[in-house]
């Protein structure tokens, strides 16, 4: 009896101690330093103003792209909560949209895109607001879908889906949305974040407005 207590006494010490050297490391791995509002202001003059000033910040969902697939409101609730990354356009006149070796760049400084993540991309200069295709290669989007399982894309600017339809289709088939006129993304690291979206509930739709919200680490 006594030795089937003392090993039960020393599992609860060892199970103790266990826990207590596990809670500070949770805590600091979970610690978010603030919040920034990434959902761009319509019609504002001031430096949350995005590229197409009538626009708002709205979400396109799988269904605007093909029929049938998920509305705004259908869109399961733990795929509008993910970590985010950002990825920056080359400044470049030609808005050379991202590609496969861009991503590979990105990861060899940053590391891995994390599963189940958000890819926002931030344009970086004047010459490159002139288009509004999703500046991102069907092929690229293809990898970090396939290979990185992201769930969406948040760009700057209104976004012209019809211009490629491949990749359109390939979003959709992916149950990928876009969140379309986002602002801040200056203000946020490469990788680390954890962004929130939230649309309006509307089963029916195929975009809606949305607020988006990013938890910086």
């Amino acid at each position: 009896m006594r030795t089937r207590t003392f090993i039960i006494a020393c599992a609860l010490i060892l199970a103790i101690l266990l826990f207590a050297d596990r809670r500070p490391n949770s805590a600091q791995q979970d610690r978010y330093s603030h919040i920034v509002d990434l959902t761009g202001e319509q019609n504002s003059s001031g430096p949350r103003t995005i590229y197409a000033p009538d626009s708002q910040t709205r979400i396109v969902a799988p269904a605007a792209l093909i029929p049938g697939t998920w509305g705004a409101g259908q869109i399961p609730a733990e795929r509008l909560v993910a970590p985010l990354v950002v990825i920056n356009l080359k400044p470049s006149p030609e808005s050379a949209p991202i590609s496969l070796d861009d991503i590979a760049a990105w990861e060899s400084s940053h590391g891995m895109v994390p599963q189940g993540a958000v890819v926002a991309i931030r344009r970086t200069s004047a010459g490159s607001r002139s288009s509004n295709a999703v500046p991102i290669t069907a092929d690229a989007a293809q990898f970090l879908m396939d290979a990185r399982y992201t769930l969406g894309f948040a760009i700057e600017t209104t976004a012209d889906l019809t211009s490629d339809r491949t990749l359109a289709r390939q979003l959709a088939l992916h149950g990928n949305y876009v969140v379309e006129g986002t602002a801040g993304l200056s203000s946020l690291p490469p990788t680390g974040s954890l962004v929130i979206v939230a649309p309006v509930k509307n089963k029916n739709s195929t975009e809606a407005p949305v607020r988006v919200l990013a938890m910086v680490r």
